[in-house]
């Protein structure tokens, strides 16, 4: 019944309420008493300040004379209500009491005995009679000129009165007590379970997400701190969703990819195999192969580099480069295929560019992946242009892709550089490469930026920082995924 929060806040708040009013009761029922308690005493010092008015400095020359004026004052005694007043002779017994009735031989009296032996002749005693009552007592020792006691006179308040006045206040206490805790764990039961059932049902609903049930929702209940885990978790189940989609999309394009040139290489083997075919079939066929070949090893490079960037392995060669003859062999790989497919690439090339720092590959199948795109999406008798150009505000070298083909919507230009994510489904391709590309440019302290709009066309902005010496010392401090290459 009582376990994980329910549990927790019983042990830590509700205990710690119980102890704190438990405390303020006892330390009022303290306080209380203590304050009864010298209320009493200081009637007690009161009367036998008065005292001094019947005996001039507490003192009687004689006997007889200190029974009689002992008498008279018990006699006279305004107090007898709240207090009992005793004549005590000078061999210790009581003569006189204001209750009119004299006590049992043998009481007890350590105030009295107290007082005999202190030198202000005065004492106080609070203590238990042998009847069970408790009281508290006072004696002032009377002496004449040379110091011997002729009497003593004795005050006694009972404490009971004071005890049940303690009492009754306690239980008043312990009763607002019991009604605040009552209180506590009436509004607490609420509050309680306004958290357990939340917490409850969105447990439950991450298990059915966690087993692949992307559809379950909750339900805000609050506007709090468990709205927001509501709605985040929700958002979770969207993300999660969407990347369920993405990557069975994924799977779908990269197995329809690699199906594509398989097909085509089983197929002219086949040919090949049940007769040797006239030679321009077979040099026809061998091509196919050839090219389809190399199609199906960029598609497997292009899977094992996102693999090595999903578990942050992919690693980087640094060194000093000259970035138009990387871009030079990128475009000039494609002048074929362009001509092929009736289309224009054009590549302004200036004669010369300062260095950059970087991995002369992987700038290499950047530029690559962005062609190779920029023809893709373009349609027959379109254009392809790069350009390279240096900005002096950015210390940067940038390569400019621009191409006149179907463009890409507004919405989707956020998350064209996500994996798996692929705007134009009716084009082949994995949806990886502008990944991959993407976060090569960053382990080189670029940009890759995107501009792009549909029936315009697209344009890819890559920077990449002018080479300085101190870019080979930062190399130093390269995360080891980047700087050792030998584990490649």
């Amino acid at each position: 019944m009582f376990k994980g929060i329910t549990k927790r806040w019983i042990i830590n708040t509700f205990g710690m309420i119980i102890a704190v009013i438990t405390l303020l009761v006892i330390g009022l029922g303290i306080s209380v008493q203590s304050l009864c308690y010298s209320s009493i005493e200081q009637s007690i010092l009161n009367r036998n300040s008065e005292l001094s008015a019947v005996f001039p400095g507490y003192k009687c020359e004689s006997t007889l004379d200190f029974q009689n004026t002992a008498s008279k004052y018990v006699e006279d005694f305004l107090y007898k209500e709240n207090m009992e007043l005793m004549v005590i002779n000078a061999s210790g017994r009581v003569i006189v009491t204001s209750t009119g009735f004299e006590p049992d031989e043998g009481v007890s009296m350590p105030d009295y005995e107290d007082a005999l032996e202190s030198e202000s002749s005065f004492a106080q005693w609070t203590g238990e009679l042998s009847s069970g009552e408790d009281v508290m007592a006072a004696t002032h020792i009377i002496r004449n000129s040379n110091g011997t006691s002729v009497g003593a006179v004795r005050y006694v308040v009972s404490l009971r009165k004071a005890d049940l006045y303690t009492l009754v206040v306690t239980l008043v206490a312990i009763f607002i007590g019991l009604i605040i805790i009552a209180c506590v764990a009436f509004s607490s039961r609420y509050f309680i379970r306004s958290i357990v059932k939340p917490v409850r049902e969105m447990s439950a609903t991450a298990k059915r997400i966690a087993q692949g049930d992307f559809d379950a929702k909750l339900d805000k209940m609050y506007d709090d701190e468990i709205g927001e885990l509501c709605d985040s978790i929700n958002d979770m189940a969207k993300e999660l969703d969407a990347s369920e989609k993405l990557k069975n999309d994924f799977i779908s394009r990269v197995s329809h990819e690699l199906r594509t040139p398989l097909t085509a290489i089983k197929g002219w083997a086949e040919t090949m195999q049940y007769g040797v075919p006239d030679r321009v079939t077979l040099e026809k066929g061998m091509s196919v192969i050839v090219k389809e070949s190399s199609r199906l090893t960029g598609i497997v490079e292009e899977l094992l580099d996102f693999s090595k960037l999903q578990s942050g392995r992919l690693t980087m060669q640094m060194q000093k480069i000259d970035i138009l003859a990387e871009v030079d062999e990128a475009v000039y790989m494609f002048k074929e295929r362009a001509l092929s497919e009736g289309k224009h690439l054009l590549y302004d090339d200036p004669e010369i560019m300062p260095p950059v720092y970087g991995d002369r590959n992987r700038l290499k199948q950047v530029f690559i992946n962005i062609i190779d795109n920029a023809l893709k999406y373009t349609p027959e008798s379109g254009m392809v242009g790069v350009q390279v150009y240096q900005d002096f505000k950015e210390n940067m070298i940038k390569i400019i892709v621009a191409d006149n083909g179907c463009g890409i919507a507004t919405e989707d230009i956020p998350k064209i550089k996500d994996k798996f994510y692929k705007a134009n489904q009716k084009v082949n391709g994995s949806g990886i490469g502008l990944a991959v590309a993407d976060e090569i440019i960053k382990l080189h302290n670029g940009t890759l930026e995107i501009d792009s709009s549909l029936e315009v066309g697209t344009t890819v902005t890559i920077g990449l920082p002018i080479y300085a010496n101190q870019d080979e010392d930062a190399q130093s401090s390269l995360p080891a995924q980047i700087n050792d290459i030998t584990k490649e």
